[in-house]
């Protein structure tokens, strides 16, 4: 039995208890990294007040672990593809757990940033990785909706660091809040060490050492025919480059610098919409406590957007549905541009702007790890998380240098609305090429 008839096995045999729990697991992490990733938000207004810090090195603070972020994504998750899916997790987590422990005994500003682009990194590593995983123990049925899932794990653990955070801070003081998020981690590695396996795909197209008896093992709880030998490595295997070359050639240049474009694009817009809708209500003339407000529904929203692409992406080609995610995206927010003045309509629209707008996020997820063989999985989709969190750094930077040139805040929805009209471009033109594997 060759590595292809395995993979189309996996792809159509209904999905098991194993599988569900590989797909718990890499929630979970996600869940975990929501609350990292967003732990400097959560402690920046007393982490300013005990180091009297500006709105500037406030700023440095938080992007220092985006920074971290695309860098764990561009260098740590592409050695998934040679090491395996769990190595990298496993060390990923050791990185965040260390980062998160080691900010609650920061004892300065540049300290806690070189800390948080430490943890960062880890956390770049877990998500490109974590993905993929999901992506490989899906069926063909679920792959979309387990995938979203995925996603919506990330928003659980930003609101729910919130809730945390609020009484840890009160309590014990902001250090708490990293030590807290720290200990979670560490107790995490445990988890994975212990529960989570290694891709089957990565076994067989990879071969290291001892694949042969793990791969038996994995078929086994798979409920698939038992191996008694590995089959040949495959034929694009043997000729893919080990570095980024391998994104290139062969097929892959155009589903790469598609998928490349559309994280930009896309990052680049519900960073901005989520980052900077409560400043330009504001300035379109609403209060702050109102803009908050808006702000707020948005979030919710963004928490729904995610399960529903991905309960739709379970019945239609989740291309065309992640094109119609857009587009719905791209009206929503020129509509959005219309109701700056009406706080209820605002609300109802933020809400629904919230959840496309996430949803979006959550196809490009999806879609990636369809582009890409087994052997550059994990660097094709880091490469793509690197190029979003590229987006989603920019983006607060070109708002706020046109916001100074005298834009105002209606024209900038415009600006967004454009820029997700942009990338229904580019995945339009992924739907029309062939998937890998």
């Amino acid at each position: 039995m060759n590595a292809m008839t395995l993979k189309r096995q996996v792809d159509e045999k209904p999905m098991n208890a194993f599988q569900w729990l590989v797909v718990a697991i890499c929630i979970c992490l996600n869940i975990i990294d929501g609350f990292d990733v967003l732990v400097m938000a959560f402690t920046a207004s007393a982490v300013a007040k005990e180091w009297s810090l500006s709105g500037a090195q406030i700023g440095l603070l938080l992007s220092s672990g985006l920074f971290g972020m695309a860098a764990g994504s561009l260098i740590l998750a592409p050695q998934a593809d040679k090491f395996g899916r769990k190595p990298v997790i496993l060390l990923s987590l050791v990185v965040v757990s260390a980062g998160m422990i080691l900010s609650s005994f920061s004892t300065s500003a540049v300290m806690l940033g070189i800390l948080r682009f430490i943890t960062g990194v880890g956390i770049g590593g877990i998500l490109a990785s974590s993905n993929v995983l999901t992506s490989e123990y899906s069926s063909a049925k679920w792959r979309s909706f387990t995938i979203s899932l995925q996603s919506a794990g990330y928003g659980i653990g930003a609101t729910g660091g919130g809730l945390v955070s609020m009484y840890l801070i009160e309590a014990y003081g902001w250090q708490s809040v990293f030590l807290f998020g720290g200990l979670l981690s560490t107790a995490f590695i445990f988890v994975v060490w212990l529960c989570l396996p290694e891709s089957l795909e990565f076994l067989l197209s990879q071969q290291p050492k001892g694949a042969l008896g793990k791969a038996q093992k994995l078929t086994a709880k798979l409920a698939l025919p038992r191996m008694e030998s590995l089959p040949p490595k495959p034929q694009h295997t043997l000729q893919t480059s080990s570095g980024f070359g391998s994104l290139f050639g062969q097929g892959n240049t155009m589903p790469t610098l598609m998928i490349w474009a559309a994280f930009f694009l896309v990052m680049f817009a519900f960073y901005c919409i989520l980052s900077w809708t409560p400043k330009l209500l504001t300035g379109a003339g609403m209060t702050a406590e109102q803009g908050i407000s808006v702000g707020i529904w948005m979030n919710i929203g963004s928490m729904f957007g995610a399960i529903f692409i991905g309960f739709l992406g379970t019945r239609f080609n989740i291309k065309t549905v992640h094109a119609v995610f857009l587009l719905l995206t791209a009206l929503l927010t020129l509509s959005f541009a219309q109701s700056l003045s009406q706080l209820t309509l605002a609300m109802a629209l933020a809400f629904f702007l919230g959840s496309f707008a996430n949803g979006s996020v959550a196809g490009l997820y999806a879609v990636a790890p369809t582009l890409y063989e087994s052997a550059n999985r994990a660097r094709g989709v880091g490469t793509a998380i690197t190029f979003g969190r590229a987006g989603s750094i920019v983006s607060p930077m070109i708002i706020g240098f046109l916001l100074d040139a005298g834009w105002q805040p209606v024209s900038l929805f415009y600006l967004n609305a454009a820029v997700f009209a942009l990338a229904i471009a580019a995945v339009w033109k992924l739907k029309q090429l062939k998937p890998a594997g």
